[in-house]
């Protein structure tokens, strides 16, 4: 990113033009975001909770307040009776010294789990012993493109260059996804299936294949279980998987030519893989790569996550393996309610909103509300810092002097503050160097931002030549990540071959219908906000699209939206486009707005990787004077 300073403020962010995959422009959020960065809801000063309200509080006043309540409760009921909680947040690599300084200074209690792609994950880790991607411009090499429920026009905006400039190639692009999207408009062919079913599609497709004698001979090779995969996708009829899939044949035996066709590359989106089934779902399209022989090839690959994990050093940090507690953070709510010998009696949050993030948000809020003593820290008021005891402004990623990995593409940089923070915020690692301090931990949490950059880039980076001083001029491609994945067709998993997908798992036909409620509630990406950090000032009530046909309700009319676990006002648009059994609902915004989404969605884990099935929540639509 290119930020123009005019009289010490941002006045302008670009993409970096000589950026290989940014090509000068950056998403609509991001090229917004000075209006956050300069917008009135910005905290500049610690607050403290009163009986009215919040007022301001001397940084040594905050700092003194919160070692005095930790110390006393680990005093007496132990570190483990104190949470740390850490999300995302920017992606900054420094943010991983606050889990450091509670693991040194407790071990307190964690989180477990992965409520972003945590069931994508931990189904490649299964598959092929390794997360990765191919480079994201090795797209470039194929025949056939394949987005399986993915929106790149908000979800990877970048990869649409690439994307095209592959089109142009004679590559040819197929879209899966049960939601009308802009994705539509760069594709060849788009099927539309049911929320959920993309299991059953995909078993249709390695009928089709089976039955067309084009599973790729050498699979056999490097793939276990091949024969009963195959078994377990011809123990239905065919259009028995179209039926449950609700797709045509002729779809089906069209997505078989395109794998067949290679090399094909799979794009995978992450909704999907927040379901119950959203493991086996993953699995299933890696395992449809494996044996189309589209595995260790150019222009071939399952797309999920291209890993950062290869650029750092923060092997240090041991979370789970000394922590004395975690928490599953899909149902972080209620297992802190009823956590026991001790109670969670703290909470500290880092990097993170998770009223608004996590499912059950009524029972999120109600665990941090009946807290003993909550800290946030965030540049803004969101619905969790509502909550605290102690708000701790921090730093913006225009502020930040960090080290950062990207999502899609392997390129690194190095994140250099802009313009200096407003007077009375301060950065998390500052934050936890004050904090420890107090807590006898100076020594371990000593060092500026520049040397812990040094110290968390990875040595083998730092062999080949990339440097802390190198990022700060320019982004560097990852030189540990590899262009093609698995060349050699050897893979890191115990038998050093494909681990496929060959038994049909208790969701495999997603999550089972709930009476009365007949809309599977989807929530999207926008162009204009994504997450509760990123929202633009929500104008009037929360907009539902669904087909004409899903409602009696009027275009523009009223409604409720409702789950059995509550309702949110909502305004009815309809989208012809649409499926008739999906109510779609931007993703984003607060709770106190009326747009908190988590207050209808039921706190379900995946089947794997501990991950939160947002996208198995049925609702229904009722006019809004019911």
């Amino acid at each position: 990113m290119i930020a123009t300073i005019q009289d010490g403020r941002v006045i302008r962010l670009q993409g970096d033009k000589e950026h290989p995959v940014t090509r000068g422009f950056l998403c609509h959020r991001t090229s917004n975001f000075l209006r956050r960065q300069y917008g009135p809801e910005r905290l500049t000063h610690p607050l403290q909770r009163t009986s009215s309200g919040f007022r301001e509080i001397a940084w040594d006043d905050a700092l003194d307040l919160a070692a005095e309540h930790l110390q006393r409760i680990k005093r007496e009921d132990g570190a483990a009776a104190i949470l740390h909680y850490k999300s995302g947040g920017t992606l900054g690599t420094l943010r991983v010294l606050t889990q450091w300084f509670f693991e040194q200074w407790g071990p307190v209690t964690i989180k477990r789990g992965d409520i972003c792609s945590g069931a994508g994950d931990a189904a490649q880790l299964m598959d092929f012993g390794a997360g990765d991607t191919h480079d994201l411009h090795d797209l470039l090499n194929a025949r056939n493109i394949i987005l399986w429920g993915k929106n790149v026009f908000v979800s990877h905006v970048h990869a649409l260059p690439v994307l095209r400039d592959a089109r142009s190639r004679g590559a040819r692009i197929t879209l899966v996804d049960p939601v009308h999207t802009r994705t539509t408009t760069i594709s060849d062919r788009y099927i539309q299936p049911r929320p959920g079913a993309d299991l059953a599609l995909v078993m249709a497709i390695i009928a089709s294949i089976s039955h067309r004698g084009a599973i790729a001979p050498e699979a056999a090779t490097y793939c276990d279980h091949l024969d009963a995969l195959v078994s377990l996708a011809e123990s239905r009829d065919l259009e028995q998987w179209c039926a449950a899939a609700d797709v045509q044949r002729a779809e089906v035996e069209a997505l078989a030519a395109c794998l067949v066709d290679r090399p094909c590359a799979i794009m995978i989106g992450w909704g999907m893989q927040r379901r119950v089934n959203g493991g086996a779902i993953v699995r299933a399209l890696d395992a449809l790569s494996a044996i189309t022989g589209n595995i260790g090839v150019a222009g071939g690959g399952a797309f999920f996550n291209a890993s950062r994990a290869s650029a750092f050093a923060t092997s240090f940090v041991q979370g789970q393996r000394v922590a004395p507690r975690t928490l599953s953070e899909p149902r972080l709510g209620r297992e802190i309610l009823d956590a026991q010998s001790p109670p969670i009696r703290a909470v500290w949050v880092t990097a993170g909103n998770p009223v608004a993030m996590l499912p059950d948000a009524s029972a999120t809020a109600e665990a941090l509300r009946t807290r003993e003593f909550v800290v946030v820290a965030d540049s803004f008021m969101t619905d969790t810092a509502e909550l605290a005891h102690l708000i701790l402004p921090t730093q913006t990623l225009l502020e930040a002097d960090d080290l950062v990995g990207a999502y899609g593409h392997h390129y690194l940089s190095a994140s250099s503050p802009v313009v200096p923070p407003p007077d009375g915020v301060k950065s998390d690692l500052e934050i936890v160097q004050l904090l420890a301090l107090r807590l006898g931990l100076g020594d371990v949490m000593a060092g500026d931002a520049q040397s812990w950059k040094r110290r968390l880039l990875a040595p083998e980076l730092v062999a080949l030549g990339v440097t802390v001083e190198g990022l700060e001029r320019a982004a560097e491609r990852n030189p540990l990540a590899p262009v093609v994945l698995f060349p050699d067709r050897q893979f890191p998993t115990a038998s050093g071959r494909v681990r496929l997908i060959h038994e049909w798992p208790e969701f495999g036909d997603g999550a089972p219908d709930v009476p009365g409620f007949p809309l599977h509630l989807l929530s999207r990406s926008t162009d204009k906000f994504q997450g509760s950090q990123w929202t633009e000032p929500p104008n009037g009530p929360l907009e539902v699209t669904v087909h004409p046909d899903a409602t009696t309700l009027t275009h523009g009319a009223d409604a409720w939206l409702e789950s059995p676990n509550g309702r949110l006002h909502v305004v009815v648009k309809h989208d012809p486009a649409q499926r008739r059994d999906v109510a779609l609902v931007p993703k984003g915004g607060q709770r106190r707005d009326g747009r908190g989404l988590n207050t209808l969605i039921s706190a379900r884990l995946t089947d794997i990787g501990e991950g939160a099935a947002l996208y198995d929540q049925r609702v229904r639509l009722v006019p809004h004077d019911r």
